[in-house]
């Protein structure tokens, strides 16, 4: 089954338009964005106190992690960012990955305080399960590591997507990973000539 990829302009006609600034403008979306995952997390850390054995608290922090994907998935993103992003399989068993998006002016209307909320908390969200993951594998807790690897992927699923969404194609991914890069590599570069010139012109005033 053969796999393709689409990157389509977002537009919902009947939508009310964000204003763009630094103030929550939309505070039951935020708090749906969140609520899920902060719960997932709280849970698992503090499992052990609330009591109820594995299997209660699993099937707690699965569900909370999946009502997390589909919110964010489906809700959140598109309201926050104007992002979305989906998959269907056609009529011949193809798999076709569309990423969405406003475009200009629309796009540019998104409120930067509901923007930084919504990224910020899919990266650290994605730092915690994966430190989750650590913890689990050098405690040699199977049982956990499941748990944590469910919480990685799912939310790991949305930070690609909604990444591929921003970002464009993969082209434009790959191109901008080579770009700071570079910029990295030129800076460095710089840096040691500095040091190198610096050090010359003050070996040159000893003598």
């Amino acid at each position: 089954m053969s796999e393709d990829t689409e990157d389509v302009s977002l537009t919902f006609e009947d939508e009310n338009e964000p204003v763009k600034g630094k103030t929550v403008r939309q505070p039951v979306t935020v708090f749906f964005h969140l609520v899920f995952r902060i719960f997932a997390v709280l849970i698992f850390l503090l499992c052990g106190l609330i009591g109820g054995g594995f299997i209660i608290n699993f099937i707690i922090i699965v569900l909370l992690l999946s009502m997390d994907f589909w919110a964010c998935k489906n809700i959140t993103g598109r309201l926050l960012v104007g992002l979305r992003w989906w998959n269907y399989v056609d009529e011949d068993g193809n798999s076709h990955w569309v990423f969405e998006s406003r475009k200009g002016q629309r796009q540019s209307s998104v409120s930067v305080a509901e923007s930084r909320i919504f990224w910020l908390s899919l990266v650290v969200t994605e730092v915690v399960w994966v430190i989750f993951v650590f913890t689990s594998i050098f405690s040699l807790s199977l049982k956990w590591f499941m748990v944590a690897a469910v919480g990685v992927i799912l939310n790991g699923a949305n930070l690609y997507g909604y990444v591929r969404c921003k970002m464009g194609s993969g082209a434009k991914i790959g191109n901008a990973a080579k770009s700071f890069l570079g910029q990295q590599v030129l800076s460095s570069m710089i840096s040691k000539l500095s040091n190198s010139s610096n050090n010359a012109s003050g070996g040159q005033t000893s003598k």
